[in-house]
């Protein structure tokens, strides 16, 4: 697992990359704001329920939550599940906020 900034996630979406990006918040956490990630939350990941993320196995997965601690976790469940490149957005939709306001895209 490696870790990445909101600003470093922000710069690669605005150049246009196309992002493997996982939200691990709750669904009424993630209705309130998000920044166009996947939602699967960690109640659903403790279960080592991936919901057929097996295809981007291999791939880059940017995980994030509300403020980095539930992402964290969610990373090193990941790797147990055998993905190999999780990334943990330092921070979450708190420091999302904080860097540039409105988290909804």
């Amino acid at each position: 697992m490696t870790n990445t900034t909101v600003q470093a996630v922000k710069e690669r979406l605005d150049n246009g990359e196309q992002l493997n990006i996982i939200d691990v918040r709750e669904s009424a956490e993630y209705y309130n704001d998000n920044i166009g990630a996947i939602l699967l939350p960690l109640s659903k990941l403790r279960n080592f329920d991936s919901e057929n993320l097996e295809e981007i196995q291999e791939q880059e997965i940017i995980v994030h939550c509300q403020s980095g601690k539930r992402s964290l976790e969610a990373c090193m469940l990941l790797e147990q599940m055998g993905f190999t490149h999780v990334v943990n957005m330092e921070g979450g939709i708190l420091a999302w906020r904080e860097a540039f306001g409105d988290a909804n895209i």
